[in-house]
């Protein structure tokens, strides 16, 4: 059957609307893309079409006509305190005025899944109109405005940050992320050791321990790229620009660029750098139509309200399936190790790495934060079979924890745009969650920027960033599910291998040796 021309539009179209497991705000959400997917590509040379064609790069299926940027992060405490002409909107008084305000304004904040993928750091922006409210009335409410975001915002992408102070905001959010146990949304603790008090890092690992949230990221880290708060963490694992956000995200599938390489050195001075190019044209051409022809930085009222700048906003150059493009170039050159299991392995990993982020900082494009493009590990989509989410280990073949965190460590500091490893600990770890705050803080002094944990025997699991429950899969196929986010994971639990991560159990000598 032709997937291209009228009457395969009209059968793609009729097969969404008969679908028996979609929700009507589900349909209508893939009858937009399609309506978006038959209009023109912009404009590429034929070298960089044939190589989104051929799979050596990869446009994330953002659409074919970039009317809105991929992530938006407002600067929702400026819309707390100054309210919207827009939305004919005052400023919050209180924290009953906050929670409302935000519930109107993340209806109108756009992203690729259609969703807000940035809810604000959630217990700095609310802080301020807490008040004289004692911390029942604080968590009442929280646990409300939490129910209420997975119900009406059913996407997994959604993300909110938390951390690095001790507020009662904070504390309400995780005691309310620990007990409902939600698919959305996703949440990430912002670590600062000389901020947060010892014994909130130790109930955000409690956290990890009861429902696989949130992630914790090095904030200093983040600090020396971004200034000081002056980023999120949004969707999965991406930090961008506060008030910008990221405008496209296209990726290089390092695996097949390696198979059609002729050695190391072909990879390194002929086939890397010719797709890293061509990837540049295709980021190119889509911020191109997203600033100069759909309109959007010139209508929306975001901007116009200053809540977020056009050079605010970055494209992320994103890669994956560095496991496999390592294991095929060592093939190639009769080296016997394996990426992960492997000294000279893993440092040919790293200088791959390191080669990407070099072409990023010294190639500029049109538009972007300072110029340039932001580097990016991708983390996999559910379509994605054989090959391996950005610079993680294959699945299944992951050493004890200490190992795994070791050898992924020293890719960190090239990804500026985000970069993720799930580590899959045993049940067991639920007696102890100060293992996993010795685990998180070993990591970060290693170089880890995010840390991630998966807790075996939880219905709550982290797929390739966003959560899913394992129960939810299961009913699937014949029920459909609320969340939007499921059938993605359905998909990658069938296409991705997923489910074959290998629990771990931390024994108190890895810890000694960690510390």
């Amino acid at each position: 059957m032709s997937t291209s021309g009228p009457d395969a539009l009209q059968q793609r179209c009729q097969k969404i609307v008969t679908s028996p497991v979609l929700s009507p705000e589900q349909k209508r959400h893939f009858l937009a893309l399609e309506a978006e997917n038959n209009l023109p590509y912009p404009g590429l040379t034929a070298a960089a079409r044939a190589a989104l064609d051929a799979g050596f790069i990869c446009d994330m299926f953002e659409g074919h006509a970039p009317y809105k940027p991929r992530y938006v992060l407002p600067d929702y405490a400026k819309f707390l305190a100054n309210g919207s002409q827009w939305l004919e909107l005052e400023g919050a008084k209180d924290l009953d005025d906050a929670l409302s305000l935000l519930t109107i304004l993340y209806h109108h904040v756009p992203s690729v899944t259609s969703m807000p993928v940035y809810l604000g750091q959630l217990d700095a922006i609310l802080h301020p109109y807490v008040k004289i409210l004692t911390q029942e009335a604080i968590d009442i409410r929280i646990k409300r405005f939490w129910r209420y975001l997975d119900r009406t915002l059913p996407d997994a992408f959604m993300h909110a940050n938390i951390g690095p102070h001790d507020t009662p905001i904070t504390r309400a959010i995780l005691r309310a992320d620990a007990e409902l146990k939600q698919v959305a949304p996703n949440l990430t603790f912002i670590y600062d050791p000389d901020i947060t008090p010892d014994d909130l890092l130790l109930e955000v690992a409690k956290n990890i321990c009861a429902c696989s949230k949130p992630h914790i990221s090095n904030g200093p880290e983040n600090d020396k790229i971004f200034t000081k708060g002056g980023y999120g963490v949004v969707s999965c694992y991406n930090s961008l620009p506060l008030a910008g956000g990221g405008s496209t995200l296209v990726r290089l599938n390092l695996k097949a660029i390696a198979e059609q390489s002729a050695s190391v050195d072909d990879f390194f001075h002929r086939t890397l750098p010719h797709y890293c190019q061509l990837q540049t044209e295709i980021i190119n051409a889509r911020c191109d139509f997203l600033y100069e022809q759909s309109g959007f930085f010139e209508n929306s009222f975001l901007v116009k309200e200053g809540l977020i700048a056009p050079e605010r906003f970055v494209p992320m150059f994103g890669m994956y399936g560095l496991a496999e493009a390592v294991n095929a170039l060592c093939e190639k050159d009769a080296i016997t190790g394996r990426y992960g299991q492997d000294a000279q392995a893993n440092a040919l990993g790293y200088r791959i790495s390191e080669a990407l982020a070099a072409f990023v900082e010294s190639t500029p494009v049109k538009h972007g934060w300072k110029q340039r493009a932001m580097l990016h590990a991708q983390s996999g989509i559910s379509s994605d079979s054989g090959t391996t989410p950005g610079a993680r280990l294959p699945y299944g073949e992951e050493p004890d924890p200490i190992n795994h965190l070791l050898t992924v460590a020293p890719h960190h500091s090239y990804y500026h745009s985000g970069i993720s490893d799930i580590l899959t600990l045993d049940e067991t770890i639920k007696r102890n969650p100060q293992a996993v705050v010795q685990l998180c803080l070993g990591a970060f002094k290693a170089g880890l920027r995010e840390f991630t944990a998966n807790v075996a025997g939880n219905d709550l699991v982290r797929v390739t960033g966003y959560m899913v429950r394992l129960s939810d899969l299961e009913k699937y196929r014949e029920a459909g599910s609320r969340t939007n986010t499921t059938w993605l994971g359905e998909e990658a639990a069938r296409n991705t291998r997923i489910l074959e991560r290998q629990p771990r159990v931390i024994s108190h000598e890895q810890q000694m040796r960690f510390s």
